[in-house]
């Protein structure tokens, strides 16, 4: 292969738009830093940070619709088209609480030049480290958010800088009722800055609080901040809270002191970084990919390499900044629709975690790419939300165990954003959904885990209460069902039998039949007695099942293809008629408004059903369309509009599924190969069998290395055909299998 893939990006100018600012964050703080010599601003943001909502509370709890359940289902199996559309308590539409920044960290210079000195900036980003990098003259600002300390930390040297540092919550779409309070005193180190903003109508605030600790030179209260003269060098820790009542700013400033705690002044920021980076690198460093591109233009500014469209080096950098991303915006919570970061209060649907699609997308790779921070993160939102779902399954369905919410701000649970044209309500797949990365990372580990477990087991009770209704032939159906967030040709949204609902269902009682033998024939009964896809008279597998129900195909999801993906309920090896039936659905399938997540889902689903050259159209799409800014973080339409994490944290896992698939018992390289980049090598794959993967091709051969953690027979599927391997724990096996 080629010199070492860039693992990392930067520009020749500071960023003019927070859109285009680089990112750091440790899955509970974000920043995102702009990098200007002369008002250096760092974005604030944490996982949290969402607006109260307005209006009445009763309103954030589901609709208690279950006594009319059987009237609806009988009217919908009676073939009202519309019968659902009256299923709701007369609430209107009602977003999650939007998620918002906390204020800029700002440190002015009164002394700068606006337009001299420009020769020799350079802004990066470190992606094995996390770290957001400015210098220029003798200047420098380093910026990284820690995974070991959890406190955002800027370190600015220079020649006797002369600063004005202060903490501004004015920030776009900021609502003019917060009550903001500034803070500033000074200490041994420096100053102690804070800001608090009240939100209007509520008892509920956040502060952020900055340590600022100045060596050499004089510090002097300016307020709301400071005025640092003749430093040798700033280093600024911040943190913030939302809380209700007041906040110990003197608490809090105690807590950043002990970092600094026994460090002589010149290494705090070394010991920082020091502690930060065994947990980022480690995890950062697992997967590399390399497609043998060219190294000047590896060397080039991520916004020029982005008007070299499908370059090799273009796709290695979107590819690491992708992993870096979804790293960096996992921990607290998994990453929402835009990841970690933000730098507008009036963010695109609320910056909500958005589960018929977006965060399923986003979270795609973890197990594959080898990140079990993404999963573990997902996993704790599962877990603590896990009541509130309860809660969707009794009120709406009357029936034990629990139904996920489509959208949800991290605070709660409850499915309570639905109308007519969006009956969400009814949706009842999406704890299965969710709850796939979890299994996919235990089938990579070898072990069931008990949280897991238990919750896939209260899958299974919600559809042994659900399914009671049946069909002319005795089998159970899904009634209501819904296909986010698509409808019928001649029908309304809440219809019967969405392939979704059906997947979603039979894989649940299957997989919970798994985790549970002392219950696995009553649910695996359950799942065979359940009603086969269908195919239409256009040779598609359907969107709906239930006879009479029309497609259609112009639409940006493509739920009805999830036993393509993320399950392998439908595949060219088991079922080769279903896979060419879902194959001729994804041919008609239109790309609607042009959403990132619409092409990429398309490509996944793709690569699934070994079709390189439709994946590469998918991406291609993606690539050519303008949606990633210099941030290399993405957007959800074209021309880089809506500040949106789908594509730059789903492409890794497009990238990943055209090289490598795996199931508990198959492997099958190089799928769907993208004719573009003939070679490469891609190493650190895990694989759902237990064993690590690093692959590496060209024109002339392959050859794969697995390190089998497990004793397991699997089958090898390459473009030559399958055969059957023995893997055999802790003994490294090399494959140059033969291709067509």
């Amino acid at each position: 292969m080629s010199a070492t893939p860039v693992h990392g990006t930067w520009e020749p100018q500071p960023a003019a738009r927070w859109e285009d600012a680089f990112l750091s964050g440790n899955g509970h703080h974000g920043a995102l830093v702009f990098g200007d010599p002369n008002d250096d601003r760092t974005v604030v943001t944490h996982h949290t940070l969402v607006r109260p909502g307005e209006g009445d509370d009763r309103n954030r709890l589901p609709p208690r619709l279950a006594d009319g359940l059987s009237d609806l289902q009988d009217r919908l199996l009676a073939g009202d088209p519309t019968a659902a559309e009256g299923f709701t308590d007369g609430r209107p539409l009602q977003w999650v609480q939007p998620f918002h920044p906390a204020f800029q960290v700002r440190l002015r210079r009164p002394d700068g030049h606006q337009d001299q000195d420009r020769d020799g900036y350079r802004r990066t980003l470190d992606f094995a480290t996390g770290v957001a990098e400015a210098t220029r003259a003798g200047w420098t600002s380093r910026v990284f958010v820690s995974r070991a300390d959890d406190v955002i930390v800027q370190h600015v040297t220079g020649p006797g800088p002369t600063l004005d540092v202060s903490l501004d919550h004015r920030l776009p779409g900021a609502p003019t009722g917060l009550g903001v309070g500034h803070g500033a005193v000074l200490t041994p180190e420096g100053a102690l800055l804070s800001l608090r903003a009240h939100y209007p109508g509520s008892d509920l605030a956040c502060t952020g609080v900055t340590l600022v600790a100045v060596t050499g030179g004089r510090t002097a209260l300016a307020p709301p901040g400071v005025h640092v003269e003749g430093a040798r060098s700033v280093l600024l820790l911040t943190r913030v809270r939302r809380h209700t009542g007041e906040l110990d700013v003197a608490a809090e400033g105690r807590a950043l002191r002990d970092l600094l705690a026994d460090a002589p002044e010149a290494s705090s920021y070394d010991d920082l970084l020091a502690r930060h980076l065994p947990p980022h690198r480690t995890a950062y460093e697992r997967v590399t990919l390399d497609l043998a591109a060219d190294p000047d233009e590896r060397a080039l500014p991520g916004s020029e390499l982005l008007t070299r469209l499908r370059g090799a080096a273009l796709l290695e950098r979107l590819f690491a900044a992708g992993r870096y991303h979804l790293l960096s915006s996992s921990g607290l919570f998994p990453p929402r629709l835009t990841g970690l970061w933000t730098g507008d209060w009036d963010t695109a649907w609320s910056g909500a975690f958005t589960n018929d699609a977006n965060l399923n997308l986003q979270t795609a790779s973890a197990a594959a790419a080898a990140l079990p921070e993404v999963t573990e993160a997902l996993a704790a939102l599962i877990r603590r939300q896990l009541p509130d779902w309860r809660d969707n399954a009794r009120a709406v369905f009357g029936a034990r165990g629990v139904v996920a919410p489509a959208h949800s701000d991290g605070e709660s649970g409850h499915s309570y954003h639905f109308s007519r044209e969006y009956p969400l309500h009814l949706w009842t797949a999406g704890a299965d959904w969710l709850l796939k990365p979890l299994v996919d990372h235990d089938e990579t580990r070898g072990a069931h885990d008990p949280h897991t477990a238990a919750a896939l087991a209260e899958v299974a009770l919600f559809y042994e209460d659900f399914l009671t209704r049946t069909d002319s032939e005795g089998r159970p159906v899904v009634v209501p069902s819904y296909s986010p967030e698509n409808r019928p040709a001649n029908a309304s949204w809440g219809t019967v039998n969405a392939a979704m609902d059906l997947s979603a269902a039979r894989h649940a009682l299957r997989t919970a039949a798994a985790y549970h033998p002392e219950h696995a024939d009553r649910w695996r009964a359950l799942a065979d007695r359940l009603p086969p896809h269908r195919i239409n008279a256009d040779g598609a597998l359907a969107e709906w099942a239930w006879p009479g129900l029309e497609d259609s195909y112009d639409h940006r999801h493509l739920s009805h293809l999830y036993g393509v993906w993320p399950l392998d309920e439908i595949t060219p090896y088991d079922t080769p008629d279903l896979a060419a039936a879902a194959h001729r659905a994804l041919e008609l399938r239109g790309a609607e408004n042009d959403s990132a997540h619409g092409h990429l889902h398309h490509a996944l689903i793709a690569a699934r059903l070994r079709d390189g050259e439709r994946v590469a159209h998918a991406l291609g799409q993606v690539l050519d369309g303008d949606f990633f800014h210099a941030s290399l973080m993405s957007a959800h339409y074209p021309h880089r509009h809506v500040y949106n994490a789908d594509a730059a944290h789903t492409l890794p896992a497009v990238l990943i599924e055209a090289l490598v698939q795996s199931t508990p018992d198959r492997l099958v390289l190089l799928p769907a190969p993208l004719p573009a980049y003939p070679s490469g090598e891609l190493r650190g794959i895990r694989t759902r069998f237990g064993a690590e993967l690093d692959l590496t091709w060209s024109p002339d051969a392959v050859t794969a290395v697995l390190r089998p953690t497990r004793t397991h027979r699997i089958d090898l599927w390459t473009s030559a055909g399958v055969e059957p391997l023995d893997l055999v724990a802790g003994e490294d096996r090399v494959l140059t299998p033969k291709t067509r």
